[in-house]
């Protein structure tokens, strides 16, 4: 039985960490708490002037963890549980805390705020890689092992590059190798907070994670983990931290080993293009200073100059004037669309859905759910969701799998797709299926006239004809025509033929002016949808122009 399984995985509050004689209690991994041992059947917390650095690398280890990274009196609460009584004189290398030596006098009395808190790095490496920070993943419990690379996702990946303290992901992979036991990390149990040994389960299985993060000196968290360290998305040089997922936060970039933000005056739509993409991110949709949070980082001190079309921001040029400061609440926060799309379609919110990491591949339908639906819609900016549906192709392919608890934890559709093979592809419909209807207006006699403040003008007893139109994208439906004033409304419906209609209107007096608009609606794939054109505003002036005497 995995640990997680005997202490339940997503129960972090109180949670001990205990071992015969040394435990750590109300940590939020298993791997950090405040420090207890036990002695003649009862447990003592250790004053912080009686425990040292060498003493919390024999308890790291102990417990299975990594080495120490935190070490801090009151850092998980103060008890009034029994204070061990004597200073522990461990030289680092013992197996057991109990091992080690002790000093003769005993401690009477220990300050409030004393009581040793620890956090030991979590037993996570990468093995076989041109770095440390590369390689084949492996995790610690009883024993090293690879991890199993099944329904592997960015997210899962995020968490190995943060407790490795190697900045970003960069990609994942698989390896394929024969049957061995490996650790199978359950992504439910990662996402709602807890650290990957304490979600991982024995398994004996062949496909193995290869993962490579982008630097040692970046951090990176899962959005929801407490402490919350900042979520970062980014490649070697160019990074988005602070955001909910990997495709927004504040702009940072790389330069001589250290991370400097860009401030708003330096940075444009096109650089932003170009950021975006080099993310492997959709096209940015909103670009603004301090959207998440200031920060006292360096500020990168030259203006980018880039034209939209290149694959990272430092190919582009740069200003030969350097900025010396820059305004408050000027660091440059952006977030890029989600990279999703509907393809095969009429509709661009209509198709087979797609999904892009390192490459576009449609998403399987296994355990797809309604809220995953409704993100693919929301992320399109297509609206709510109306309907899916299961296609099965004639032979297996490469498709992304969505984890279920991934999305219902508020993570993208992407940070939330692993690797699979399957035949069954999703086809999603989203509600702005329609394009807007093109509403005009024309008079046979007179013609019409555009004033810029009024709207389109008429003269009083001519007749006129609005059109209504849309784009071809399904057969058949019809127009309806709304009309409004100030003291009436009306409705006039016509088919639609040859995907238009025209709604003629004989002598035009003061009863026409008001405001029209087209709402073009169609029955397909089962659902009734509709589009409505803008408001066209029509006034009725003069008296109608006299036509000449015929000779």
């Amino acid at each position: 039985m995995s640990l997680q399984a005997a202490i339940g995985c997503s129960e972090f509050a109180g949670r001990d960490y205990v071992m015969d004689s040394v435990r750590l209690v109300d940590g939020k991994t298993l791997c950090s708490g405040r420090l207890e041992v036990k002695s003649e059947q009862s447990w003592s917390s250790v004053c912080e002037a009686d425990f040292d650095q060498q003493d919390a690398e024999v308890v790291c280890r102990e417990l299975g963890c990594g080495a120490p990274s935190v070490l801090q009196g009151a850092l998980y609460g103060e008890v009034e549980a029994p204070m061990w009584t004597k200073e522990f004189l461990c030289g680092g290398h013992e197996s057991a805390l109990l091992h080690c030596g002790r000093s003769d006098s005993a401690r009477s009395t220990c300050s409030p705020g004393k009581a040793v808190g620890l956090t030991c790095s979590e037993p996570v490496r990468l093995v076989g890689g041109a770095s440390r920070c590369a390689g084949t993943l492996e995790v610690k419990l009883t024993e090293w092992r690879p991890v199993y690379y099944s329904e592997w996702t960015l997210m899962d990946a995020a968490v190995a590059c943060r407790d490795l303290d190697c900045g970003s992901v960069v990609s994942t992979g698989r390896d394929e190798s024969s049957v061995r036991s490996l650790w199978w990390i359950r992504s439910d149990c990662v996402f709602s907070g807890s650290a990957l040994r304490d979600c991982a389960t024995s398994r004996s299985l062949s496909s193995i994670v290869e993962l490579t993060c982008s630097d040692p000196i970046a951090y990176i968290a899962v959005f929801g983990r407490d402490p919350v360290r900042p979520l970062v998305g980014g490649t070697d040089s160019v990074r988005l931290v602070d955001g909910k997922t990997l495709c927004s936060g504040r702009l940072e970039v790389k330069s001589e080993q250290s991370w400097s933000s860009v401030c708003e005056a330096d940075f444009d739509q096109q650089d932003a293009e170009v950021v975006c993409r080099e993310l492997g991110c959709g096209a940015p949709s909103v670009l603004q200073g301090a959207l998440y949070g200031e920060v006292e980082a360096p500020m990168w001190t030259k203006e980018f100059l880039c034209g939209g079309h290149e694959s990272a921001l430092l190919h582009c040029g740069r200003s030969d004037s350097a900025r010396s400061t820059c305004s408050p609440g000027k660091a440059v926060g952006l977030t890029c669309s989600e990279p999703v799309r509907l393809v095969g379609g009429a509709s661009r919110c209509a198709g087979t859905l797609e999904v892009k990491r390192t490459e576009w591949k449609p998403v399987s339908d296994a355990n797809w759910i309604l809220k995953a639906a409704a993100v693919a819609c929301r992320d399109l900016d297509c609206g709510s969701f109306v309907s899916s549906r299961s296609r099965d192709e004639s032979s297996v392919r490469s498709v992304w799998w969505i984890d279920p608890n991934c999305v219902q934890f508020g993570f993208a559709l992407r940070d939330c797709a692993s690797l699979h093979s399957s035949s069954s592809i999703m086809e999603l419909i989203c509600s702005d299926l329609l394009v807007q209807p093109i509403i005009s207006v024309s008079s046979t006699m007179d013609g019409v006239s555009e004033a810029q403040q009024q709207g389109f003008q008429v003269h009083r007893g001519s007749d006129f004809t609005i059109s209504c139109s849309v784009q071809p994208q399904y057969p058949g439906g019809s127009f309806q025509l709304t009309f409004t004033s100030s003291n009436t409304a009306h409705n006039y419906t016509q088919p639609a033929v040859n995907h238009s209609a025209d709604f003629l209107f004989p002598a035009a007096d003061p009863a026409h002016q008001g405001s029209y608009s087209c709402v073009y609606g169609v029955y397909v794939f089962s659902h009734n949808f509709s589009s409505e054109s803008r408001l066209l505003s029509l006034t009725v002036t003069g008296s109608r122009t006299q036509r000449p005497p015929e000779s």
